[in-house]
């Protein structure tokens, strides 16, 4: 299913795109899309049954902003240099173990959201990432496939960094990571039946019309399952927590000089293979 969530910012309605891709009203039959109802069979259930019915509402889709798919995300876990190709073109090594960062929940907006370049940024950059969404309690797993049961779906996810402020102003990366709007995420959750292998995704990301990033997920130096089991050593996960999983080559911080950092008045259009497109607008904050 691809289930989303569309209205106004902070007054989203539950949809699905149903598989002829007509946009269905969904809050007749559960009240949001959060972790509740990714851990609830029942619920899940009856959202099934309702899309193959044929019978849900039909929402105009015409001027409808899309926001995120998932409401109530209670933390983002992000993996650093997760992708052979974006470490060379750094130059760092490959890490013997996953780097783990966190962004706040409320970097969150939706897909085609206004992004908003904090101020005193020279060095904003993109990132087009696969994000894992739980839907199973996950705690010391041991192997793959429980890591993969405990998958709800995934999601197409912009990690906006600004790397001045991540790398040259000391401490953690956290100072370039959570800068209000910068975790566009959506526009769908497609759940991970729909998705057979998270390894074979095709990933890309333009800038102003000139691609990017031109990516696979089969370049991933951890794969999802070994992000979900290794995470979980260190951290218990619970449904509605989020995984941006690492992006892969052609970020502006692996370009030669000058570096070719987002402006104001620059679009950045993403998407991920099956998962769905993203179109941004960068203005002043």
């Amino acid at each position: 299913m691809k289930l989303l969530r569309v209205g106004t910012a902070g007054s989203e309605r539950p949809a699905l795109l149903d598989a002829e891709g007509i946009l269905r009203d969904l809050s007749g039959v559960v009240p949001d899309i959060d972790g509740a109802l990714l851990a609830d069979d029942a619920a899940l259930g009856r959202v099934r049954a309702a899309a193959e019915s044929g019978e849900l509402p039909v929402l105009d889709a015409d001027g409808l902003r899309v926001g995120p798919p998932l409401a109530r995300i209670g933390k983002i876990v992000c993996i650093g240099l997760n992708y052979h190709d974006h470490a060379r073109e750094t130059g760092a090594e490959p890490p013997a173990e996953p780097v783990i960062f966190f962004k706040a929940a409320d970097t969150v907006v939706g897909p085609d959201d206004t992004v908003l370049l904090p101020r005193g940024s020279v060095k904003t950059d993109w990132e087009v990432e696969l994000a894992v969404v739980i839907g199973r309690t996950a705690r010391y797993l041991e192997s793959h496939e429980e890591a993969l049961a405990r998958v709800a779906g995934y999601a197409v996810a912009h990690d906006v960094s600004e790397r001045e402020f991540q790398i040259e102003r000391g401490g953690t990366w956290g100072k370039g990571k959570n800068c209000e709007t910068f975790n566009p995420l959506g526009p769908w959750l497609v759940t991970a039946d729909e998705v057979s292998d998270p390894q074979g995704l095709s990933l890309k990301l333009w800038v102003n019309g000139e691609l990017k990033q031109d990516g696979t997920t089969a370049e991933q130096i951890f794969s999802v399952a070994e992000v979900v089991r290794y995470v979980s050593q260190f951290m218990t996960l619970y449904p509605g927590d989020v995984i941006n999983t690492g992006t892969p080559a052609g970020v502006a911080l692996g370009q030669p000089e000058p570096k070719p950092y987002l402006r104001a008045g620059d679009v950045v259009e993403l998407e991920i293979g099956g998962l769905g497109r993203q179109r941004q607008e960068f203005k002043p904050a």
